[in-house]
This record gives structure tokens, C-alpha cells and sequence, in this order.
């Protein structure tokens, strides 16, 4: 809690500190994903929060799939001030912050302990930091850590070799591309928005989302295999534009970051608690089979993607995954 409250700190730095005579604030939210998922957990939690901590003096309105825009193109209308807030995958920031890759590296994380310590911790509060240098664009809370779970239409996933050829859609991240161009399947990007009927028609034969998404999309309908693969964890952060955070006086901004923290909290526990029941229904009552498999060739292909990114990349990201692995120790 200490760490999450630095992190809620550090980023109240960054914003002005000279208050503004603000009077009531509205704050349209997006996301792009359903109703229902995780998403939605953390959005609905905030606009209460904040509706209740600043007395009333901010209305959050919450525009649920895609109703503003997509991921793809919702980072950069924040940065533009034509978007207030918005909750994104992070690896569809790595485009306008390329940093962010370390975070989706496969495997970058030993477990869900050590990812929490990096996020909740200085790591994670350096990254906002720069973050907002860069981009003018503020990380409120990183909210909920889970695993990408793999599903297809071909075949059983028991080992790496069974991946060979697959045709994988994976979002437009080279990280994610290359590793599994790795794990030996044929990735193809596409949007989100795209996703659903590349599956139904066969264009591609397999993917990786959330648990939640994978239910709350009803992809159990149309993909009869599932993977509980753990080769990519993800966060969905909030965040919030210069525009809108510039609006607010200092007690609504107070308002707004507690309601960030605590929404996020409220997420990381609702949603650690609805996987395993998420997992259990698609392969039981939602009919998609799973198997058991060896991990040990798609942890051996992580590691080299791992380094392969290092050995690329400039110092700051070298230097960040470096702190990323020394939290786990």
C-alpha cells in the first residue's frame, strides 16, 4: 500500500501545482473492450470513487467498447487533449512510448508477486515519470497484472512444436510478433477491432487475450482449444489526458488520484479472484479443451527474446529490465 501511495504521489508531481478555480468537471472514460471485462471492473470502480471523493464536483461518464475510439488510436488523442481518459492494454502504448516492450517481454515476470513489486514499487513509479516527460500523457494506476491465454481452432497445445504454422493474430507489437515468430507460428497483426471475425472466418486460427476477454467476447463459441500458455502478462492502465488532469483544482485532482488508486486495487482483487472461476467455465460449462503441456520450450524461446531486446535496445531499456529482474531476487 506504501508503494502504491508513492506511485499516486509521485504522479500528482508531474501535474501543476498551482490549484485552479475548476467548478464541476466532466470526464468522459473509454475503453474498448465489452462490458464485463476487466475494463469495465476498474472504470466503473473509478467513476464511483471519484464522483464520491470530490463530492460530487466531477461526473465521470463511462464509454464502454469503443464507443470514443479504439486502443490504437486512443493514446495519441490523449496526448492531443481530444480524449480525457482512457484504459489501454499496455502493449498498444509501446508504439508511443517504445519503453513499455519490457513490460510485455514474454515471461518477464517469475510470477504475480514480483510483477506487483515492480509495478507498485519504484520501478513502477519511475516508469510513470517518464512516461509523462515523454508523452505529456498520465499513468493514474496500472490496475489488475493477468495472462495473455492462448486459444486456437486447430489443435491441442501440449508442447512448443505445436505451434509450428499456427496462424496466430497478435495486436501490432513487434515484441509480440517476435516471439511468436519464436515459439515457431505464423503471428498476424491486426486491431482489435478486426479480431473477432479474423477467428469466425478462419483468417486466423488462434489468439491470446485476458481471461475475462476471452469470456466476455464468447470466443469459447467459436475456439474449441484453450492454453493457460502464461507467456505474456498484461495491465490495462488508467490514463488520463494533460487536458482534462489541468481542468481540475487541487482537491478535485486529490479526489481523482485516490479514486485512481483505489479502483485499481479494487480491480487487482476482483479480478485475481474471478480468474480461476473464468478459466473453469470456459473449459467446462463454455466446451473449449485443454491439455497438459511441457512449458519448457516456450520459456527457453522467451529468454531469447528477452535478450535478443536487450542486446537492441538503448540503455534505459536494458536498464529497465535489469531492475525488472532484480525485483525478482
Amino acid at each position: 500500500m506504501k508503494a502504491l501511495k508513492t506511485l499516486t504521489a509521485a504522479s500528482a508531481l508531474v501535474l501543476t501545482s498551482q490549484a485552479t478555480l475548476a467548478g464541476d468537471v466532466v470526464i468522459n472514460l473509454g475503453y474498448a473492450a465489452a462490458e464485463g471485462s476487466s475494463y469495465a471492473v476498474l472504470a466503473n470502480k473509478f467513476e464511483e470513487l471519484a464522483e464520491e471523493y470530490s463530492g460530487g464536483s466531477i461526473d465521470v461518464k463511462v464509454r464502454c467498447c469503443g464507443q470514443l475510439m479504439g486502443e490504437d488510436e486512443a493514446f495519441k488523442a490523449m496526448q492531443l487533449g481530444t480524449v480525457d481518459m482512457h484504459i489501454i492494454t499496455g502493449n498498444n502504448i509501446s508504439p508511443h512510448f517504445p519503453l513499455m516492450d519490457a513490460f510485455v517481454l514474454p515471461y518477464i515476470f517469475e510470477d504475480k508477486s514480483h510483477a506487483y513489486r515492480v509495478l507498485e514499487g519504484e520501478v513502477g513509479q519511475g516508469f510513470a515519470k517518464k512516461l509523462h516527460e515523454a508523452t505529456n500523457v498520465h499513468l493514474l494506476t496500472f490496475g489488475f497484472v493477468g495472462d495473455r491465454d492462448f486459444y486456437n481452432s486447430r489443435q491441442p497445445i501440449t508442447e512448443m512444436a505445436d505451434m509450428a504454422g499456427l496462424k496466430v493474430r497478435v495486436p501490432k507489437n513487434q515484441v509480440m510478433i517476435d516471439t511468436f515468430t519464436e515459439f515457431g507460428a505464423a503471428p498476424i497483426p491486426l486491431p482489435w477491432a478486426d479480431t473477432p471475425t479474423a477467428l469466425q472466418t478462419g483468417t486466423v486460427e488462434g489468439a491470446d487475450n485476458g481471461t475475462s476477454f476471452i469470456k466476455s467476447q464468447k470466443f469459447y463459441e467459436i475456439m474449441p482449444h484453450f492454453t493457460v500458455l502464461e507467456h505474456f502478462t498484461y495491465f490495462s492502465p488508467l490514463f488520463a489526458s494533460d487536458r482534462i488532469m489541468g481542468k481540475l483544482d487541487d482537491d478535485q485532482r486529490d479526489a481523482v488520484m485516490r479514486a485512481a488508486r483505489d479502483a485499481g486495487i479494487f480491480q487487482k482483487e476482483e479480478m485475481t479472484r474471478q480468474v480461476d472461476e473464468i478459466r473453469a467455465f470456459l473449459t467446462g460449462e463454455g466446451g473449449m479443451k485443454t491439455a497438459e503441456f511441457d512449458r519448457t520450450d516456450f520459456i527457453a524461446a522467451g529468454q531469447r527474446v528477452q535478450d535478443n531486446y536487450s542486446a537492441d535496445k538503448g540503455d534505459d531499456f536494458k536498464a529497465l529490465v535489469a531492475e525488472i529482474r532484480a525485483a525478482a531476487e
